[in-house]
């Protein structure tokens, strides 16, 4: 399994007390597969990719990424391993206005330290991949909010990383774009064998996440669609 999320426990301080976000969540994401995580707002959806990206560590519970244990790793080697094996796709694209579409994934090969020789044909191999090799030279007041997100994935994908987790890609979307941008995720983690993780809110194409789970007061339960 390339992410693997074992008997977590996460909690927060509330009060005098202590409020439990994930409960036990146990999660297998193959690479290759996209695993949709539905439920309510509050249910411990953002909590499950916080600890998977290993941004917040759990009470309990192991957390593998890349069959790398993150327990027991040091600020830096999270961060390390999140530049080298994790992408993150936020809900917003949150892109660099001055920067071209290009430019926006050859930022990150910078900010990585990596080698910026080939980035540039990366950057466009990738801009290829989600249909939009055509506007590589274009700013984001350019674009549409569905062409911004495709972006938005392009670059979480700059540094070829095992696990990809994807936050709402589709809430600022239409019904349309939202559905084309799905089927772009379901498309690329089969090409680049990537396990992703989708959170989203919308359950209408789910049919074609490999499966799917519902996230409700901290605790993950199979999804039954109808």
């Amino acid at each position: 399994m390339t992410l693997t999320l074992a008997d977590v426990t996460l909690t927060y301080p509330d009060g005098d007390g202590r409020l439990t976000a994930l409960d036990r969540v146990s999660l297998d994401v193959p690479e290759g597969s996209l695993t949709a995580v539905v439920g309510p707002s509050g249910s411990g959806k953002s909590s499950l990719l916080a600890v998977a990206a290993t941004l917040v560590t759990p009470d309990e519970g192991r957390v593998v990424v890349a069959g790398q244990e993150t327990a027991g790793l040091g600020r830096a080697e999270k961060a390390a391993l999140r530049r080298e094996r994790i992408g993150i796709v936020f809900q917003q694209p949150n892109l660099l206005p001055s920067l071209t579409a290009v430019e926006q994934l050859q930022v990150m090969t910078h900010l990585s330290g990596g080698t910026t020789r080939g980035a540039r044909g990366r950057a466009l191999e990738l801009l290829d991949a989600v249909g939009l090799a055509d506007k590589a030279d274009r700013r984001p007041h350019q674009l549409s909010g569905g062409q911004r997100q495709r972006i938005n994935i392009a670059r979480a994908l700059m540094n070829d990383p095992a696990v990809l987790l994807v936050d709402e890609p589709t809430s600022a979307l239409d019904h349309e774009r939202g559905a084309a941008v799905l089927d772009l995720l379901i498309a690329l983690t089969r090409e680049r064998s990537t396990a992703t993780v989708l959170v989203t809110h919308d359950r209408t194409h789910l049919e074609r996440a490999d499966r799917t789970v519902v996230m409700r007061d901290g605790r993950l339960t199979e999804a039954v669609l109808s």
